[in-house]
């Protein structure tokens, strides 16, 4: 099966609000697409609701992935079928150092024990090749790490659990340039053809290095058109103006 996400007419509420209103989306095999939107059109709620997360109630619609119906499935179900997000602001958690977090999860999601000696020269390798600091794995995982090491402990955490799947939720939010090149690296290391990319974001500069398939703008929980790149870069010098507009006519 070559599609690896199918959302069909979405309805969320958050409390007594509408939040997606019959959002439609489908990702393929190989292919990166970006979600651009303003505050509050419901690019994180969309994020949130493909992992289920509890805080949001579907009212209608559904998640299909990998030719599985994954709407009623709990979060931590959905991970190991191969979802991976990450996560605007990640949690720290004290008590656990970032490696023996990747092997606890690597463990859950392959469901095999996990060789702590092959995977710590993977750790290591990838952490090379994005130019971390090395001391990070054996701290506890986010504590004191500044906005963007998270960020980038977060695209490791993609890389060696190798998910179907990758949402990066505002990834880019806070960074500065370097970083944002440190999670472009990443992403490239990570996507091929067998796996798919989800980018949640405001700007374009984390784009820059990426192949983009398709660009969506959601706008009031919905999403109001689909391009390529162009799209982003159109998005990026005259704002959401015209398609708020859009979306009050209707």
């Amino acid at each position: 099966m070559n599609t690896l996400l199918e959302i069909k007419d979405l309805y969320v509420n958050a409390g007594e609000k509408e939040i997606l209103k019959g959002l439609n989306l489908n990702i393929k095999k190989g292919e990166t697409h970006v979600i651009m939107g303003p505050n509050g059109a419901g690019k994180s709620t969309l994020a949130n609701v493909i992992l289920n997360n509890p805080q949001y109630k579907k009212i209608e619609g559904q998640v299909m992935f990998d030719g599985d119906d994954i709407s009623n499935l709990p979060t931590h179900e959905i991970a190991q079928k191969g979802v991976f997000m990450s996560f605007q602001s990640p949690e720290e958690i004290p008590g656990i150092s970032t490696m023996n977090f990747l092997k606890y999860a690597k463990n859950k999601i392959t469901g095999k024990p996990v060789k702590i000696f092959e995977l710590k020269k993977e750790v290591e390798k990838d952490i090379e090749e994005l130019n971390m600091n090395k001391n990070l794995i054996e701290r506890n995982l986010n504590v004191g790490f500044s906005g963007g090491e998270k960020k980038k402990n977060e695209i490791l955490q993609m890389l060696v659990l190798n998910p179907k799947l990758a949402i990066l939720d505002e990834t880019d939010s806070g960074l500065d340039v370097d970083a944002i090149r440190t999670v472009s690296k990443g992403i490239q290391m990570y996507h091929n053809k067998n796996n798919g990319v989800l980018i949640i974001t405001h700007n374009t500069r984390i784009l820059e290095n990426l192949k983009v398939d398709y660009v969506h703008i959601l706008v009031n929980g919905k999403i109001v058109k689909t391009g390529d790149m162009s799209l982003a870069e159109e998005i990026e010098n005259n704002g959401y103006e015209e398609y708020k507009k859009m979306t009050e006519r209707k």
